[in-house]
């Protein structure tokens, strides 16, 4: 499995449209890929409440048609982070997406995000579909939206529904610190799963993002991690690993022991 994590981010002054002509460009670039990952798309602008009306879409907006329509002509899948619809004053819905190579959305999740207070949970842990896993041929693959980095409940829904690939995009200042590291080690270990962290480079308004993308296997260990200045990081997992996590890295206690004090 071919994957391409784009930390692609929006500079202060990037209209919408320049941002889509310039994602399709990067996404072209990635030819070959199985599966190419965006971090959280909506960035510029990510701490005025304001510009949200010029930002926003929706699942049938731009950005996720385009998606669309390039991860048909590549034949690959596309996950596209934290797509943003404005559903009432102070308040957004932020939606993660995954496109299949035939156009389809084959996985989304959806998280209601309270401006300048908190986030709610959209309908997690009602019965049926409303927190999809799909099936790949790579693994069975989820996504978060950046807001659940630190929601436990979130992650241990992904579990019970054999997610093996959890996908977590993010563009915002705490995503640079140490605590970036830790978290996805350690829900990789807890939870059983690969977890593959897009995180978009640059700054805006003033603040530096973090830039740094991993992919992390169930055991722990860091397989790969974007260096300084890199726009893509391209790595390789082998399926056949993946659909054998549970067996190849059984949860142990002492393993577990190493992040035992954080608060996540």
């Amino acid at each position: 499995m071919d994957i391409a994590l784009v930390q692609l981010s929006s500079p202060d002054d990037e209209s919408q449209t320049q941002r889509i002509e310039r994602t399709e460009k990067l996404l072209r670039e990635q030819e070959g890929a199985d599966l190419i990952i965006l971090p959280e798309l909506w960035s510029a602008g990510y701490f005025h409440f304001d510009q949200y009306p010029e930002l926003s879409e929706t699942l049938d907006g731009q950005t996720v048609r385009m998606c669309a329509s390039m991860a048909k002509e590549l034949g690959t899948y596309v996950h596209v982070g934290s797509i943003v619809e404005r559903v009432a004053e102070g308040a957004l819905r932020n939606t993660s997406v995954l496109v299949d190579p035939r156009g389809n959305i084959a996985h989304q999740y959806s998280k209601l995000h309270v401006f300048g207070y908190k986030s709610l949970e959209a309908d997690l842990l009602t019965p049926g579909d409303s927190l999809q896993v799909a099936d790949t041929p790579y693994g069975k693959m989820a996504g978060t939206t950046c807001y659940d980095l630190r929601f436990p409940g979130l992650w241990s829904e992904l579990s019970l529904r054999g997610a093996e690939i959890v996908v977590v995009p993010a563009a915002w200042p705490a995503a640079r610190r140490e605590h970036w590291r830790l978290l996805t080690s350690a829900r990789a270990v807890e939870h059983q799963v690969y977890v593959l962290a897009c995180n978009a480079a640059g700054v805006q308004e003033g603040v530096e993002l973090g830039g740094t993308s991993r992919v992390v296997d169930p055991g722990g260990r860091l397989l790969a991690e974007a260096g300084e200045g890199e726009e893509v990081l391209r790595t390789t997992i082998d399926p056949d690993l993946v659909h054998t996590t549970r067996r190849e890295f059984p949860v142990i206690a002492d393993r577990l022991t190493d992040y035992s004090g954080l608060t996540l």
